[in-house]
């Protein structure tokens, strides 16, 4: 059976000062009515019943990430300890799955994107899903037709095109091929190369896989780290739980799921992404999801301006954010903190947060 994973253990720094450490990104509505964590829900729900649905965040989000997902049973949310990256969480996570349905084909799906139909998503799950059971070795992912030479993607280079499995009849949903090798972010060049050839998609972090094949890859390759979460499995559900998972967790080596299986497998298919994919990655991808006007402002919230060019405004509906003559800004209004940036510096709010750390401001972050 299929089941879904979201992981949402992410901070989402560049998004301060709305993003806090106790209200990370994918607790945010930035795209919508709901949060990015609920809408990563709310999408899951057209493949899986909530029964087959965990979430993997961290140990201090655990409240927040149950009180926006009342519909799930509180054993279905799992707060890590520490920060070990993706594979120690997949890793995790699957074997708590296999424990349940020692067959099961896991989704595994960040909870920080917008992706845009759900019919579409839904229907690109489903042939990845078929292709596994038709192979249950095979690992398969959704790559994002690249419209930019980005550098802050990963990239996932075409082999030679797959057909649709039977099961499905003989149209495919979306084209599909073997994966040749992924590719670790590129330099400006590269990234050029790479849009040129036509070769490549994005990474888009999204993979469907039986929870024993992914548990089998990072045993060959991490044997040390299978071991270690086959201790916290075997003391799951008995008073030693939080001991076990504390202290175990905390030993391992911090990796991502790419370093340490998708850059070695080598049964890989991807799927050309029939959905449209944002990954929402700083504030001015709220251009792309809300549009702009006329003279090049995004507006979300009250807002007057005069003589205000290309500038980003987020605020609520009962503060008024008013410019004057300005271009070019960044401008976020919390109740506590109020940010104003060039637009074209995004990267500096990552540094702000940490300057504030340094001086010991924590009450705003």
């Amino acid at each position: 059976m299929l089941h879904a994973l979201i992981m949402a253990g992410g901070a989402g720094t560049r998004f301060w000062p709305e993003s806090r450490a106790a209200r990370p990104k994918q607790l945010l509505k930035l795209a919508g009515e709901r949060s990015m964590l609920q809408a990563t829900f709310d999408r899951l729900l057209g493949l899986v019943p909530r029964e087959r649905i965990c979430v993997a965040t961290a140990a201090t989000l655990v409240p927040a990430t149950a009180e926006q997902l009342s519909e799930l049973a509180t054993a279905a949310i799992v707060g890590e300890p520490c920060k070990r990256d993706t594979a120690p969480c997949i890793g995790l996570m699957s074997l708590l799955v296999a424990r349940q349905d020692a067959e099961a084909t896991l989704l595994v799906a960040p909870a920080d994107h917008v992706i845009e139909p759900a019919s579409a998503f839904i229907a690109a799950v489903r042939l990845a899903d078929a292709l596994v059971n038709e192979r249950p070795s095979r690992i398969v992912t959704f790559g994002i037709k690249p419209t930019y030479a980005a550098e802050s993607f990963g990239y996932i280079e075409c082999g030679e095109p797959l057909a649709a499995p039977a099961s499905l009849g003989a149209k495919p949903i979306a084209p599909t091929y073997q994966v040749a090798r992924f590719r670790e972010k590129p330099d400006g060049a590269t990234a050029r190369e790479y849009l040129a050839s036509g070769k490549f998609f994005w990474n888009s972090g999204i993979f469907v896989w039986r929870a024993a094949t992914i548990v089998e890859q990072l045993r060959t390759r991490q044997p040390e780290m299978v071991a270690q979460l086959e201790k916290i499995v075997a003391a799951w559900g008995t008073p030693r739980q939080a001991e076990v998972f504390a202290a175990e967790f905390a030993a391992i080596r911090a990796i991502s799921i790419d370093y340490a299986v998708m850059e070695h497998a080598r049964d890989v298919a991807v799927i050309e992404a029939p959905f449209n994919w944002d990954d929402v990655g700083s504030w001015l991808s709220l251009a792309r999801l809300h549009g702009a006007d006329e003279q090049g402002n995004t507006i979300v919230g009250r807002h007057l301006g005069i003589d205000t060019r290309d500038t980003l405004v987020r605020t609520s509906d009962d503060h008024l954010v008013a410019t004057l003559g300005v271009s070019d800004l960044l401008i976020v209004h919390t109740p506590d903190a109020t940010l104003v940036a060039n637009r074209h510096d995004e990267e500096a709010v990552r540094r702000l947060t940490q300057l504030l750390a340094e001086r010991g401001w924590k009450e705003y972050l």
